[in-house]
């Protein structure tokens, strides 16, 4: 399981600054916490509309936030879709979670910490949307491969509960990625390593478990 760092070098162009000090930013304070005067300060902008002149407004940045990480995982998603498919692995539930949820794992800020992973926390938890794998628009086609595999796998969930249930699984992950990743193994009696694999193990059993609640009663006390 490879868990290596992207660089975090540092950005020269304006654009991605921004992007990445939004993305630090939010993960602090919440997505409505931060201004963007504050983000494009934090980004050495000397102009405070540059958020605005870049992306529009807080949502387009939110996009732009999305769009960058995304991209940045896609050749790693991409190779592992190759060898999965190689290995005849495609319809495996375990090997397609790995596929969506993994690359994250190499998404550092330039100070060392994961702050795409308190990001997209703060975004699942505030999203209603009931399409399944929404993650604000963006599309890229290994990720969208990957996703239209797992709702394959799990079409005997109906569509809400299959989206729900990615939500909570992403959250699992994300959790697990805040919490221990870069930690003193003594602060936890665990590797990071045992904590993901255990935790991709329950990830495995949440998503794809039967539906055990009667339609007829779904909704009801």
């Amino acid at each position: 399981m490879n868990i290596e760092a992207l660089p975090t070098t540092e950005p020269t162009d304006g654009k991605t600054r921004l992007i990445l000090a939004g993305e630090q930013l939010f993960a602090e304070n919440g997505i409505n916490g931060a201004s963007m005067r504050e983000i494009a300060t934090k980004a050495g902008q000397g102009n405070h509309a540059a958020v605005q002149y870049h992306f529009g407004s807080r949502e387009g940045l939110v996009r732009a936030i999305f769009d960058f990480r995304m991209e940045q995982m896609e050749a790693k998603r991409g190779a592992m879709l190759e060898r999965a498919r190689a290995m005849g692995r495609l319809k495996d539930a375990r090997t397609i979670l790995d596929i969506i949820l993994l690359p994250q794992l190499e998404l550092h800020d330039a100070d060392g910490n994961h702050s795409y992973a308190s990001f997209l926390s703060q975004y699942l938890l505030q999203s209603r949307s009931p399409e399944f794998g929404d993650f604000s628009g963006s599309e890229p086609p290994h990720l969208t491969e990957a996703l239209r595999l797992m709702r394959e796998r799990v079409d005997y969930l109906p569509p809400y509960v299959a989206q729900r249930r990615l939500i909570s699984i992403s959250l699992m992950f994300l959790n697990i990625l805040m919490r221990h990743h870069g930690t003193d193994e003594a602060a936890f009696g665990e590797s990071f390593p045992d904590a993901l694999e255990d935790t991709m193990e329950q990830i495995v059993g949440s998503m794809c478990m039967p539906l055990r609640m009667a339609p007829a009663l779904a909704g009801t006390n």
